[in-house]
């Protein structure tokens, strides 16, 4: 009872499979007149003719914000820290109170300076008094009246109370000086940090008498460090004249920072210097830039992206940087070439490439070795040559920056 449906329908499906074959062979048939690789027709692409030019060469390094003074606010006499007279994080100028240490116990002793001052310089009167009495004698006719000792003695007494005003003067100073450091001020304008003593502490100079920091931001450091390999690149390019850099290298540069958030710093800086040792910590070079910060658009700590512009490299292949893709073995470009039957076909060749850089509006790869003038690179399509096969066939499409809509094969690169 079961064979006799299997056997109504084995015709039928016959007839399907024959079908669908018949199908396939015409589409086969159908891609092979097309000229098609693999039976997909051939992948509408844009070239690009490779020239040399003269490109601008930029060089971007990490850096660190820094306040261009950061001076630390210190007690310099010992005292209960009675007041914070200032706004953490806040700006201060130069001069402004931040801290009040306890000046009672100061102002005694300036109060006991002046008084010794005075009793020195009252017997200092007295014995300039007794020495100009006893002069007249010592020089007059009266042999005798008064001896050598005694107006030596007189002139003696004289010269020390003069000694003992000199050093009461001096303790004067140091009391008042004293007495003035219990407020202590802002060395520097800028941003104040928070407070390190909190009030009511006990305060004295040394290695533990950091208050608090204050950070000149205007103008603002920017440090960063360049590596060993990378100068030693940079020179051996210098030297083969395939890389130009401005004549002042701390002065011929124009620096700029870009933001964490990706946006650039509005003012430009200088390079202030480039350190002609390695920093042994980091094997690096310190480098450092000066920009203006008015507005305080930087704050010390921030990390950005330093770039230095004014270097060229003269006859140089650059292709836009979506036509440089990578696989398991590097960086490679599609170039155009002929088939053995005469047609257009992408091969792709290894390219070694160099730094990024802005040219002729957009961002583009300087290629070191791989390509030369005159070899047409696919600069547009390349998604449809993937994976990396050896001789695709292409039919070329809109030449660069035109719209594909209005040339051949604008489309099928539409779909």
């Amino acid at each position: 009872m079961r064979s006799a449906p299997s056997s109504v329908h084995a015709p039928s499906a016959a007839l399907g499979l024959a079908a669908l074959a018949l199908v396939a062979l015409a589409g086969c048939g159908d891609q092979g007149q097309q000229g098609g690789f693999h039976g997909f027709p051939p992948a509408p692409v844009t070239l690009l003719e490779v020239k040399t030019a003269t490109v601008p060469v930029q060089f971007e390094y990490v850096g660190q914000t820094a306040g261009s003074k950061e001076a630390q606010v210190r007690a310099r006499v010992t005292g209960i820290l009675e007041k914070r007279v200032y706004q953490e994080g806040g700006r201060v100028k130069q001069g402004q109170t931040m801290f009040i240490i306890d000046p009672r116990p100061y102002a005694a002793a300036l109060q006991a300076a002046e008084a010794e001052l005075a009793r020195a310089q009252a017997q200092l009167a007295q014995a300039s008094r007794d020495r100009k009495r006893l002069e007249p004698l010592i020089n007059g006719d009266i042999e005798g009246a008064v001896s050598q000792r005694e107006y030596d003695d007189a002139v003696s007494a004289e010269e020390l109370a003069a000694a003992n005003v000199k050093l009461a003067n001096a303790n004067l100073t140091t009391a008042r000086l004293n007495l003035s450091y219990t407020t202590v001020t802002a060395p520097v304008s800028g941003f104040a940090s928070r407070e390190q003593k909190s009030e009511g502490s006990l305060v004295s100079p040394g290695a533990d008498s950091l208050l608090t920091t204050v950070s000149q931001v205007d103008p603002i450091w920017v440090n960063f460090s360049i590596s060993e390999n990378e100068r030693l690149r940079l020179d051996r390019l210098v030297r083969e004249g395939k890389l130009v850099v401005p004549e002042a290298p701390d002065g011929g540069y124009e620096v700029s920072v870009r933001l964490a958030d990706g946006s650039i710093y509005p003012r430009k800086g200088k390079l202030a210097f480039i350190d002609a040792r390695i920093n042994p910590g980091t094997g690096s070079y310190d480098a450092r830039a000066v920009f203006p910060n008015e507005d305080v658009g930087l704050r010390p700590g921030q990390f950005v992206r330093v770039v230095l512009s004014g270097a060229t490299q003269p006859n140089a292949i650059v292709v836009p940087q979506p036509a440089v893709m990578d696989s398991p073995q590097g960086k490679f470009v599609y170039v155009a070439g002929k088939s053995k039957d005469g047609k257009d076909v992408a091969l792709p060749r290894p390219v070694t490439v160099g730094d990024w850089t802005k040219f002729g509006g957009a961002n583009q790869w300087i290629i070191e070795s791989g390509l030369k003038p005159g070899d047409r690179v696919v600069v547009d399509g390349m998604a449809r040559l993937q994976p990396i096969p050896t001789g695709a066939p292409i039919v070329l499409g809109p030449p660069p920056g035109a719209a594909k809509s209005s040339a051949p094969g604008g489309a099928a690169a539409k779909k």
